[in-house]
């Protein structure tokens, strides 16, 4: 008797863990006795301005590490707000949720967009999300939304150095940064008044590329280089160059100012214009040579070099100029000797002038012409030479 109780226990307690198994078995993973979901966000309070509409990203992972799907829904919202979940740039109403590897993370995304009514009073609101995973496995995930007419923050367009000054000739740049102290991401159009000549870029902080716009995150800032180029012949005095960041919900405005403290200029000519002059063999040949500072500063430290024929010459009645003064002219004599024997025809020789801030140069074309005395020798040799044939003719030419 005691025999068959002992037997009937142990088959009830077999068949209890059958029936156990079988029920583990067929419920999903993410409902099993240690399952369940979670969801978050990185920042589940923030203020907003009645009609804007808000993105909040969320993250979600399984208790135990195993996969599922997992449905979405807004579980509270206040009267009139819209909102839906997003997951690559479409509405979802579910999310799958992967299985983690081995020592990974999950990482399964999605967002909730949030549209606050235009007339939406100010205050502090909550919002419910819901994440369920089947069988009674779920995560609530609560928003708290303060609805003000103030911004939070403004948003803005600064330089740490608007204003620079330098010579003509200067590049200027300028380290800007555009901080989007809106609740929703802004794309802001770049642009500038600039006066007549002038060149402007924008370029993203560690890029190469100019930029016609620009993407600033939520609550986030981008550093920006603006790049200024005046003309070559700008005149002395300060420029204030006006530039703009304007998103859908922004214009920002940002002053630079441009101080160009001097023109560098300067030119070497002749007095009458003429670039051409005769020149005979080891012989010196002077040219007059008028140097004039065009620009608005004194020029300094100015010295004269020339580029001539291998063999030739070239000196000057003063090779270094220590000052010129703005709007001056300096007259210098060059001598340019050709070389012995050198043959008749046209050369070229170049004279420059330049110093740190500026040059100028002038080409010359020099024809190298035969010695008069040679010609003289030349012709009394051919008049002798015509005397001697004349006499042997004469003598000789009867027999």
């Amino acid at each position: 008797m005691r025999y068959r109780k002992v037997w009937n226990k142990g088959i009830g307690m077999m068949a209890a863990a059958a029936m156990a198994m079988a029920f583990t078995a067929a419920v999903p993973a993410c409902a099993a006795e240690s399952a369940g979901v979670d969801m978050s966000t990185a920042f589940p309070g923030i203020t907003v301005k009645p009609g804007e509409t808000v993105s909040f990203p969320l993250d979600f992972s399984t208790t135990d590490g195993t996969g599922c799907d997992v449905a979405l829904s807004a579980a509270s919202l206040p009267e009139n707000w819209t909102g839906y979940f997003k997951g690559d740039n479409k509405e979802i109403t579910k999310i799958h949720v992967k299985a983690e590897e081995a020592g990974e993370e999950d990482a399964s995304q999605a967002s909730f967009s949030l549209t606050i009514p235009a007339e939406a009073g100010e205050g502090t609101y909550e919002v419910a999300l819901e994440a369920d995973a089947g069988s009674g496995r779920k995560d609530t995930l609560e928003l708290e939304v303060n609805v003000s007419q103030e911004e939070s923050g403004q948003s803005a367009f600064t330089s740490e150095y608007p204003e620079q000054q330098g010579m003509s000739g200067t590049s200027f740049s300028f380290g800007t940064t555009i901080v989007n102290n809106r609740s929703t991401n802004q794309t802001y159009a770049l642009a500038a008044e600039i006066p007549a000549g002038w060149q402007i870029t924008f370029t993203p902080s560690g890029e190469s590329a100019n930029v016609a716009s620009l993407s600033v995150d939520a609550g986030s800032s981008q550093g920006m280089t603006v790049g200024v180029v005046p003309p070559d012949n700008v005149e002395k005095g300060e420029y204030v160059i006006p530039c703009t960041a304007v998103s859908a919900n922004d214009t920002l405005n940002l002053d630079l100012t441009v101080e160009i403290t001097g023109t560098y200029g300067l030119t070497l000519a002749t007095p009458d214009g003429r670039l051409s002059f005769d020149a005979y063999e080891n012989k010196d040949s002077s040219v007059t040579l008028d140097i004039t500072n065009t620009g608005n500063v004194d020029l300094t430290n100015l010295n004269l070099t020339s580029s001539v024929p291998t063999d030739w010459e070239a000196t000057f009645s003063e090779s270094t100029i220590d000052v010129l003064e703005a709007g001056a002219t300096k007259e210098v004599t060059a001598y340019i000797r050709p070389c012995e024997n050198a043959v008749t025809g046209d050369y070229a020789v170049s004279v420059s002038i330049r110093n740190n801030e500026t040059s100028a140069n002038a080409d010359f074309r020099v024809s190298v012409k035969t010695s008069t005395a040679w010609g003289i020798a030349a012709v009394a040799v051919i008049v002798v030479l015509v005397c001697v044939l004349g006499v042997i003719f004469k003598k000789y030419g009867r027999r």
